[in-house]
């Protein structure tokens, strides 16, 4: 082995040896140059396999290099005039000491790689650059002193980097720079007042960093920049007024950057702006009328701020505006009739204000309008009749409102994908086409008065994936005969219904993950082609005249993890392959006439009593033990004297606990513990919680002292969060409590349940042990985990603020309340929490301002795809 490793070796040397003479022996630097770059770099994908100089033959005044991947050179192929190494999925430190050789480089792009360290100072070296493209790697410490050399440069694009430390100020000096892009790092500090000096500047890109102070009025002075973004930042102060003489300015996004007070009227100055993003701030005071004087204004979002008063009439002016968002602010009134003459407006975003009235009844009228969601308001009335008229609409989101009428405006709009209308007072049939709807995805229409039942032509809606009805208490009919046989569908809900039916064959139910029908009239049996649906998560039939045996079919399907069957009339025993499903979490069997033994397993002895009361013939844990297996005495005949000696050894046993417990309340807490688990999680009791807390000797070490790692009897390993609350505040506080314990979601971390007195309150999480956001920021991430992180994080948000109803603010969302599991999945900590610790103290939570902002920013860059991908 070691004559192999030394023959190996030579070889190596030698060929090398061999390869350098014939560089040397041609005279050829540049190949020479680009060849130790290649040896400083980590080529896993060899990305730069023909960059090689074959032995032999010679070029006349050539240069082997200007044959290789990503070179080019000038017409005589003698000179080495751009390097491009982007997208090769390139890795190291690049050192820069081969730099020196191009001196007539104009191009050099490096971009979307994984280069680490600092960027070179000898990058500077190459002094005819016109272009250095360095973004989307991992260049991390002091952006290095030197770049004026660069005087020919006009394009510097080094976004989504990590460096840290100041803006340069000496990049004012570029006196030819054209486009600026800084965004995406952790540059802190102030903007320069120098960067107002800029000659040629076109484009400014300086979001997404740490950068903080005011924002300089010497900006104003840019009067070449027609594209400028220095949001995601944490300024303080007001937007500058001088902003206001940027001439050429047609794309400003200021969004989520901590600003207050008002929009300074100077903005209507810019005459030439298309693009206002000021969403996700603290700003104050009436949308000014004047911003209607921007003629070429296109898109206008002002959303997730504090404004007050109503949209201005004025907008009516702006017939070039395509968005409008005004979402999540304090506006009220009606919405102008003059939005729906705008010819060119195809989204208009006003939810969550305090608007009132009725949508302009001529709204889709006068322009091709693709996105409404006027939900969570005070407006009433009908669905404009021409909403859908150009046949674009796309997603009409209008619930929790006062609408009423029906449906007959959007009964055939072919374009629809997403349609929420919950929480309203629509009534009569629900006149919905499915058969002319054919890329409807998303369809929740509960909580309202509809009538008629669920439309028979629903299995035509071949790409459904979601669809809720619930709480429509009269509406009566049957579930249609091939609903489960729908492709895509997911969940469907149709709770509260008063459905009258026996349950339809569970055919070709390939993707149904979520079946929610209690509280109806459904009767017969649970049909054995249940088995079919091998993704079902939830079964929800509880509260209907079901009857028969609990198929032993059900208890087959992989993924189970939550089945409600109480209150109705199913007989026979549980079926015993339920006891080794190793995702289930709750079978709920209560009463009903079941009998025989509750099988044994894990999961069976974490879901509680109230699971299987009401059953007079059911027995074994937890519910009383079966007299076949009671073996303390004997034979069947002791039984009685068994019973007896076991309520005895029990009387005991309570005792004994109120003494032990006496020590877990030694903080002087008068109340008993009360515990709330939530349905379809692991099922808890207090003395459960106070024997783990007492076990446990110190906080987990990356919270606080009020925050701890414990591991329940169970084994189940949990975080605790303890609040101290207020006596008075405790019933409001514990309501909302419960809300966050019933959101559910991939991206969420689960609330287990909540333990507490009148005095405290301890909160049970998962606990993921795979660390957060802000532990893993100065880690190496490829494309593939960053993307993965930002989907999860915008999944979790538009979950909890469009899926759960109410909304759940999440209040404190930051790097550290980004938590991963296992499989690096991103989940969403501590969402609620700050509501829970202001409410328990008896005052009014306020909402997180710039969460909202952050889905918005999603929506802004992936408008087309947003719909499938974070399902807002």
């Amino acid at each position: 082995m070691e004559v192999f490793k030394y023959s190996h070796i030579k070889n190596l040397l030698l060929a090398t040896f061999m390869v350098s003479s014939a560089v040397l022996a041609i005279d050829d630097p540049y190949s020479e140059a680009l060849l130790s770059l290649k040896a400083e770099l980590v080529d896993d994908d060899n990305s730069l396999q023909n960059w090689v100089v074959p032995s032999g033959g010679k070029l006349t005044g050539k240069s082997y290099a200007c044959s290789w991947s990503g070179i080019k050179c000038n017409n005589g192929s003698t000179i080495v005039t751009s390097i491009d190494l982007s997208m090769k999925k390139l890795g190291g430190v690049v050192s820069g000491k081969q730099f020196s050789i191009f001196t007539n480089l104009t191009s050099l792009n490096l971009s979307h790689n994984f280069f680490s360290g600092n960027l070179p100072a000898k990058i500077f070296n190459l002094t005819s650059l016109t272009s250095l493209d360095i973004s989307r790697n991992n260049f991390s410490g002091p952006f290095p002193g030197g770049i004026p050399r660069l005087q020919n440069l006009i394009v510097l694009d080094a976004f989504s980097n990590s460096f840290s430390g100041s803006l340069p100020a000496e990049f004012s000096q570029l006196a030819s720079l054209k486009v600026l892009n800084l965004a995406g790092s952790y540059f802190r500090g102030s903007i320069p007042s120098e960067y107002g000096s800029f000659k040629s500047l076109e484009f400014l890109h300086l979001a997404g960093n740490s950068l903080s102070g005011s924002i300089p009025p010497e900006l104003g002075h840019l009067n070449t920049v027609t594209h400028m973004e220095i949001g995601y930042n944490l300024y303080q102060g007001f937007i500058p007024p001088e902003i206001g003489n940027m001439s050429q300015l047609q794309y400003l996004d200021i969004a989520g950057a901590n600003l207050s007070g008002l929009i300074p009227k100077q903005l209507s100055n810019l005459s030439n702006l298309q693009s206002l993003f000021l969403f996700s701030n603290q700003l104050t005071g009436s949308i000014p009328s004047e911003l209607s004087n921007i003629e070429p204004l296109t898109d206008l979002d002002l959303s997730d701020n504090f404004f007050t008063g109503s949209i201005p009439e004025s907008f009516s002016d702006l017939e070039n505006l395509r968005l409008l968002s005004v979402m999540y602010n304090d506006m009220s009134g009606t919405v102008p009739e003059g939005i729906a003459q705008l010819p060119s407006l195809e989204t208009l975003l006003i939810w969550n204000n305090k608007f009132s009235g009725s949508l302009p009844r001529s709204l889709g009228r006068n322009s091709k309008l693709k996105w409404v969601d006027a939900s969570t308001n005070d407006l009433v009335g009908n669905i404009p009749p021409d909403i859908c008229v150009s046949g674009e609409l796309f997603k009409l989101i209008l619930f929790s409102n006062k609408f009423t009428g029906g449906l007959s405006s959007i009964s055939n709009c072919s374009s629809l994908v997403r349609l929420r209308l919950e929480d309203n007072l629509f009534s009569g049939e629900i006149t919905l086409k499915f058969s002319l709807l054919p890329d409807i995805l998303y369809v929740d229409l509960s909580r309202n008065n509809f009538v008629g039942g669920i439309p028979s032509d629903i299995s035509q809606a071949t790409q459904l994936e979601y669809f809720n009805v619930s709480y429509n208490q009269q509406l009566g009919g049957i579930i249609p005969s091939q609903t489960w046989s729908l492709p895509q569908l997911q969940n469907f809900s149709a709770s509260s219904c008063g459905i009258s039916s026996d349950l339809p064959p569970f055919e070709s139910c390939k993707s149904i993950s979520v079946v929610d029908l209690d509280s109806n009239n459904l009767s017969g049996t649970i049909p054995n082609s249940v088995s079919k649906c091998q993704t079902l998560e939830k079964i929800n039939l509880s509260n209907n005249n079901l009857t028969g045996h609990i198929p032993d079919e059900l208890a087959t399907i992989p993924v189970l993890g939550v089945v409600d069957l109480s209150n109705n009339n199913f007989n026979g025993t549980i079926p015993a392959k339920f006891g080794s499903c190793s995702n289930l979490q709750l079978l709920n069997v209560s009463f009903n006439n079941i009998s025989g033994s509750i099988p044994a397993g894990k999961s069976f002895k974490l879901m509680g009593r109230s699971a299987f009361v009401g059953n007079s013939e059911l027995c074994g844990a937890p519910l009383q033990p079966c007299p076949d297996s009671v073996g303390i005495l004997g034979s069947k005949c002791s039984w009685k004297v068994t019973r007896i000696v076991l309520l005895s050894v029990g009387l005991l046993i309570v005792l004994l606990g109120l003494a032990f417990g006496m020590s877990y309340l030694r903080r002087g807490i008068k109340s008993q513990w009360k515990m709330v688990s939530f349905a379809g999680l692991p099922q808890f009791t207090a003395n459960d919680v106070l024997t783990s807390l007492s076990a446990t000797t110190k906080p987990t070490e990356v919270q606080s002292p009020s925050v701890t790692k414990a591991v329940l009897p169970t084994g189940i390993t949990v975080l605790v969060k303890k609040i101290e609350w207020e006596e008075r505040s405790s019933k409001v506080a514990s309501e909302f409590i419960v809300r966050l314990g019933n959101a559910r979601h991939k991206n969420l971390v689960r609330l287990l349940g909540f333990c507490h007195n009148p005095h405290l309150v301890y909160l049970l999480y998962d606990y993921l042990p795979n660390g957060n956001l802000a532990e893993k920021m100065e880690m190496k991430w490829d494309w593939a985990a960053k993307f993965r992180t930002v989907v999860g994080i915008a999944r979790g948000l538009c979950f909890l603020h469009h899926e759960c109803y109410p909304a759940i603010p999440h209040g404190d969302l930051k790097p550290s309340n980004i938590v991963f599991d296992e499989n690096m999945e991103p989940h969403l900590a501590e969402f609620g929490f700050k509501q829970v610790l202001r409410w328990s103290k008896g005052s009014s939570p306020t909402r997180n301002k710039w969460e909202t902002g952050m889905t918005n920013k999603c929506v802004q860059y992936t408008y087309a795809s947003i719909d499938t991908s974070f399902n807002y």
